[in-house]
């Protein structure tokens, strides 16, 4: 099982990012996607899900409006499009998949935010 994230930088406030987390060794379309993220001396907390089936999502509170989480099924690949970027916002964002008790994750992507 592999998950591969990438995207991730030094943006200014205000700009955008896509993260991308490529997907292997399970099948894909059964998972629930999720990209999680850890800022300096915080815990790790979950930013956006989508469901395998019906593509239903969730967002934290502090992302709703700005970050859209989508899937691709057939490239095996979930995205994370991240506007208006905050200071805040700075931290390593961990791709996630999750069914029936089977969890995997990613080894995480850099994202500072910063002038």
């Amino acid at each position: 099982v592999q998950l591969v994230e990438s995207g991730g930088g030094l943006v200014q406030p205000g700009g955008s990012l896509r993260l991308s987390c490529a997907a292997s060794g399970f099948t894909f379309s059964s998972y629930a996607m999720s990209w999680y993220r850890q800022g300096p001396g915080k815990e790790r907390e979950l930013v956006a899900r989508i469901f395998s089936v019906g593509g239903r999502t969730n967002y934290a509170d502090s992302v709703k409006g700005r970050f859209t989480i989508s899937r691709d099924n057939a490239k095996n690949t979930v995205y994370l499009q991240m506007n208006s970027l905050k200071p805040e916002d700075t931290a390593v964002y961990y791709c996630n998949a999750y069914a029936l008790g089977n969890g995997y994750w990613g080894q995480g992507t850099q994202v500072t935010v910063s002038s």
